[in-house]
C-alpha cells in the first residue's frame, strides 16, 4: 500500500516536473522566434513597415512562431510580439516581445 501510493506521488511530481519543462522550452522557442523576427525586420526597416513586417511574419513562421504585432519606427527600430502554442491535453500560449535596431 504504502510502494502504491509513493509510486503515485511519484508520477505526479514527475508530471508536474515535466509540465514546467515543457513551458520553459516553449518560452525559449518564443524567445528565439521573437528575436529573429525583430532582426529580420529591422534588416528590412528602410524598405517600409510593410516590408519589414512582412519579413519579420516569414522569420517567425518559419521559427514555429505567428507574429501578432509588428511595429518598425522611422529610426529603424523593429518592436514587435510573436506567440508560439502547444496544443494538446493543456494548450499552452506564449506571447513574447522584442526589439531591434537597423544595422
Amino acid at each position: 500500500m504504502v510502494a502504491a501510493a509513493c509510486a503515485a506521488v511519484l508520477v505526479v511530481v514527475a508530471t508536474a516536473v515535466l509540465a514546467v519543462v515543457g513551458v520553459a522550452d516553449l518560452r525559449q522557442r518564443a524567445a528565439l522566434a521573437a528575436d529573429l523576427a525583430a532582426l529580420a525586420a529591422a534588416d528590412r526597416a528602410l524598405l517600409g513597415p510593410d516590408a519589414a513586417c512582412g519579413s519579420a511574419a516569414v522569420v517567425a513562421a518559419a521559427n514555429g512562431a505567428r507574429l501578432t504585432r509588428c511595429h518598425v519606427a522611422a529610426d529603424g527600430v523593429a518592436d514587435l510580439t510573436v506567440v508560439v502554442s502547444l496544443t494538446g491535453a493543456a494548450p499552452v500560449t506564449v506571447a513574447v516581445r522584442s526589439r531591434a535596431g537597423p544595422p
